[in-house]
């Protein structure tokens, strides 16, 4: 009987092979979720940072909020300021009238910021919304009718830079000064007064020179051989009769006002008309 070899079973050693089945899970592809609960998180899902990061866009979602309401204020009064603006120095001009008023009636020593309130028809809560006492009052009114001063100065200096003969040199020069100290009676007040604000005083002292300085320049012009100290001695003379005789004009109404003025020319006149050549550039005429 011939020996016949038992083949091997096939299955035993295959079937049972559940390692190849396995392998997938321990690799699960990158970035997959996990499919266990008990499975630890991976770092970058459960890292804090991610649950931070909210904190930052509700700050610049508050900032744009914030940024957005700026824009709009500051959108929105693009008009409204420009009425405020119209209306703060309508109301300016009108505490600033009230107290020229105040200070040629009163004095400046004896004005009360109740008296420029009540002047300008408002309360002196109002009052002091724009300015916190007197003097700064004072000082913003001494300041404009500085302004006015030095342009009312500067017209009638123009004309004395032309040729004129003596007569018409003083209309030209002190007809615009005596209108504007007649239109501006506080003037003389802040710049005259004992107790007026010291900055006043210093801001006319500076253009008083400056003025003294264009009236030896004109004088210079008539009187080129006349040496620098004596034009300084006239110019000052002559100044100091114009100041003196202007509280007889500003005291004055109507025509005595009038031949106020006349009387302080023809004073003028006499003092300069011995000092000036007789030629046909100066020629003289008969004062009234």
């Amino acid at each position: 009987m011939p020996e016949t070899t038992k083949p091997e079973p096939p299955a035993p050693e295959i079937a049972p092979d559940p390692e190849p089945r396995a392998a997938p899970a321990p690799e699960p592809p990158s970035g997959a979720a996990p499919t266990s609960a008990t499975e630890p998180t991976p770092a970058p899902a459960s890292s804090p940072e991610p649950a931070s990061r909210p904190e930052p866009a509700s700050r610049s979602s508050s900032a744009a909020t914030t940024a957005t309401a700026a824009d709009a204020g500051t959108e929105a009064p693009s008009v409204k300021p420009r009425r405020r603006q119209a209306r703060g120095e309508r109301r300016i001009a009108q505490l600033l009238d009230a107290a020229a008023t105040v200070f040629t009636s009163s004095g400046y020593s004896a004005a009360t910021t109740n008296a420029i309130a009540r002047e300008a028809g408002v309360s002196p809560g109002t009052l002091y919304q724009f300015f916190p006492n007197k003097e700064a009052i004072a000082i913003e009114l001494g300041g404009r009718l500085l302004e006015r001063w030095r342009e009312s100065h500067g017209t009638a200096l123009v004309a004395a830079g032309q040729p004129l003969p003596l007569d018409a040199l003083l209309d030209e020069v002190l007809d615009p000064l005596f209108a504007f100290n007649y239109d501006n009676p506080a003037f003389a007040v802040l710049i005259h007064g004992p107790d007026s604000p010291g900055q006043i005083a210093q801001e006319f002292n500076a253009i008083h020179l400056s003025l003294l300085t264009r009236i030896e320049e004109v004088l210079t012009a008539y009187l080129p051989d006349t040496p620098p100290t004596e034009l300084a001695r006239i110019a000052n003379t002559a100044f100091t009769i114009f100041k003196a005789g202007l509280d007889l004009v500003l005291t004055h109404e109507g025509e005595e006002r009038h031949a106020y003025m006349l009387e302080i020319k023809r004073v003028l006149f006499r003092y300069l008309d011995p000092l000036f050549p007789d030629t046909d550039d100066c020629v003289h005429r008969t004062q009234p």
